[in-house]
């Protein structure tokens, strides 16, 4: 097994807003992908063997959540504190500040997105 992750879905109660937010904070541009049952918004990609995800909006299969569930660490390289400088005035909310792992392991933060999901952001130095 290369990675452990190989595909994470964001919940989305207004995929626009989620949509919106996550392009201002991290500098990306978001692929539509609309199925029967499921919106999307696909983060972007660099290869097909790399690790994907996206924004979902599933009619309520996916639920958002700030205490429970899983959470999950985007890539905040070069350095997390640039995401959070951006967080508060795209509509989140800062629950952990640029914080230490260790010098090898470098930093880690977690926000509140506007759709009520805790998310982490890693940044080796």
């Amino acid at each position: 097994m290369k990675d452990a992750i190989s595909w994470f879905e964001i919940p989305a109660v207004d995929l626009g807003r989620a949509q919106k937010f996550y392009e201002k904070i991290m500098g990306i541009t978001f692929t539509e992908m609309n199925l029967p049952q499921i919106k999307m918004r696909i983060f972007p990609i660099d290869d097909t063997e790399g690790i994907g995800g996206s924004l979902c909006d599933s009619d309520g299969f996916h639920k958002p959540s700030a205490t429970e569930g899983p959470l999950i660490y985007l890539n905040g390289n070069p350095d997390v504190q640039l995401i959070l400088d951006k967080v508060e005035k795209a509509g989140g909310k800062i629950l952990v500040p640029k914080t230490q792992i260790s010098p090898t392991f470098g930093y880690m933060a977690v926000i509140l997105d506007t759709e009520g999901n805790r998310i982490a952001f890693h940044s080796i130095p």
